[in-house]
């Protein structure tokens, strides 16, 4: 199976068609089988945490572990790996209550090192806090939810999609 476009949806009907898809309960998405879905919570704070070098340090190693393996199919040199030097984390509130959840959305990250390459790491994080911890949750903002097959229970927020929050809840 592969994915395929078939058509775009014009920018006035993006909204929308979102917003159809928008929970505010992970456990009713998880009761009913699912285990993506596109959340809108109550964000309470974006948290900024430093890594430890242990961290960085076990995540490069296995990451050169995996690049070691031999791979009949994929004969370029991959490009050396650059763990972030931090957790991006959202407190949250969900109709199932308070919550917390690292950010596993590249976006992110890679905004971090575009930022910190460009301005330095101190405006970097000082703009990260501004964007992801108060501009987008004032103007509206999703979290894409996703469980792993070996943890269905445990949400994880894999992205964060900026949309405005239209005060309507979809009409099923």
């Amino acid at each position: 199976m592969s994915i395929e476009i078939v058509g775009h949806i014009p920018k006035k009907e993006r909204e929308p068609f979102l917003n159809r898809t928008v929970v505010t309960s992970l456990q009713r998405e998880r009761n009913a089988g699912r285990s993506l879905a596109l959340l809108r919570a109550r964000i309470d704070e974006f948290l900024i945490e430093r890594r430890a070098d242990a961290d960085i340090t076990s995540d490069i190693a296995r990451f050169e572990k995996l690049r070691a393996q031999a791979d009949l199919f994929n004969v370029k040199t991959a490009i050396p790996y650059n763990p972030c030097p931090y957790r991006f984390k959202y407190r949250y509130r969900t109709d199932d209550g308070d919550r917390e959840g690292t950010c596993q959305d590249w976006e992110i990250e890679a905004t971090f090192f575009n930022w910190s390459r460009r301005y330095g790491e101190e405006w970097a994080l000082h703009e990260m806090r501004c964007v992801f911890g108060d501009e987008y949750p004032r103007k509206g903002m999703l979290l894409a939810m996703g469980t792993h097959s070996l943890y269905p229970d445990v949400w994880l927020i894999n992205g964060v999609i900026r949309l405005d929050d239209d005060g309507q809840q979809a009409l099923l």
